[in-house]
């Protein structure tokens, strides 16, 4: 237990330090798995929330989505950053116990970051 919080601490850092080095065209092709329950360019929800506008916004504010309570409860408070995304997108059940998303992660960091990058400016991905 004690050797997966370390593995996923550090792909974590390394992934929220590649954020910014990320390639959105890279993203959009990492989306494809997110993109059956989650759209990056259109404001409407699927099984999953829109993720239009995502970095900045805080954490479970979708318009017209119903999120689970786990994640309502994560999100108290907190903006959808680089950093909190990194941790996220690496591990969701983690990070989030209880929440409805069964996508299990990003194991990859420059995965992460180029998602990041993607969500950040769907456009750069065109």
């Amino acid at each position: 237990m004690k050797i997966h919080a370390i593995l996923l601490s550090a792909a974590i850092i390394s992934a929220a330090g590649a954020a910014e080095a990320g390639d959105a065209t890279a993203g959009a092709v990492v989306f494809r798995k997110c993109q059956s329950c989650h759209s990056a360019t259109n404001p409407g929800n699927r099984v999953g929330p829109s993720l239009m506008n995502l970095v900045g916004r805080p954490v479970a504010t979708a318009e017209n989505y119903k999120y689970s309570d786990a994640m309502t409860a994560f999100g108290a408070g907190k903006i959808w950053d680089e950093a909190t995304l990194a941790e996220y997108l690496a591990a969701p059940r983690d990070v989030v116990p209880g929440t409805r998303m069964a996508f299990p992660g990003l194991k990859k960091p420059e995965d992460i970051a180029n998602v990041i990058a993607y969500l950040k400016d769907p456009a750069a991905a065109q």
